[in-house]
């Protein structure tokens, strides 16, 4: 990157706004939602079977995400452009979604961060890290 590209914008990662009254709230910058964040849900969905998506609203530390959970409770989640976009994907793919807000998250994605958790404390005991 040259040094005419940091006043251009150029190679820079999009940036949402913060709010206006970020000085009370304590609300920053965030990264806004990119092509790559779509291509990874779109491989996500692509790979797995039992997907359910859940779109998590707007806070003061985040954009508006998708969470996706297979039928195993592997899950990812991605930054979208808004909670339209995320119930249209998940329409579209043919991935049934909820409001996180509402329905909240499922225990399958629970029990799988417990199991994914004691296999890596069972790599790193047997790697004696």
């Amino acid at each position: 990157m040259a040094i005419w590209d940091r006043f251009r914008g150029g190679g820079r990662t999009k940036m949402s706004r913060p709010a206006k009254d970020g000085a009370r709230t304590g609300s920053t910058r965030v990264r806004a939602a990119s092509r790559v964040d779509e291509q990874h849900l779109l491989e996500f969905v692509t790979a797995r079977h039992g997907v359910e998506g859940f779109v998590e609203p707007r806070t003061a530390v985040s954009e508006v995400t998708l969470l996706l959970v297979a039928h195993d409770g592997e899950w990812t989640r991605r930054r979208v452009p808004s909670i339209g976009w995320a119930h249209d994907f998940c329409n579209h793919h043919q991935v049934p979604s909820y409001d996180a807000g509402l329905v909240g998250i499922p225990q399958r994605m629970r029990d799988w961060n417990s199991r994914e958790h004691k296999r890596q404390k069972e790599q790193r005991r047997q790697l004696g890290l």
